[in-house]
């Protein structure tokens, strides 16, 4: 199967048709082909790109930032270096918060260790 409903597409990826309809609008999603009677019909294609949203999402990456990175899809193979470069930074800070948590995961461990060995 390649054409999938909004409430499908709801259940398998776990957003909202709300959200679904403001990627759209905002440019997030590329074209979303519709039926004949304009309900929205999703493709495996759709599916996987909304895989990829989801991951930059729980980067941090700003929604501005991947509407550029879209933007930069839909533009072709000349925008890959600013994409990479995109995704570099990205993923720079991504390697920032790492860093951070693992400094509170010590905090963490410092404070149930002294807490277990006070009981």
């Amino acid at each position: 199967q390649d054409r999938y409903t909004i409430s499908e597409v709801v259940a398998f990826t776990g957003l909202t048709a709300h959200t679904l309809r403001w990627y759209e609008r905002i440019g997030l999603m590329p074209h979303v082909d519709r039926s004949h009677t304009g309900q929205r019909r999703y493709t495996n294609r759709d599916l996987d790109w909304l895989e990829f949203v989801n991951k930059l999402r729980l980067t941090g990456m700003p929604v501005a930032d991947m509407v550029r990175y879209a933007e930069l899809v839909r533009e072709g193979e000349s925008t890959y270096a600013e994409r990479q470069e995109l995704l570099e930074s990205t993923r720079r800070d991504v390697l920032a918060r790492i860093a951070e948590l693992h400094d509170t995961l010590a905090v963490l461990d410092r404070k149930i260790s002294f807490y277990a060995t006070e009981r």
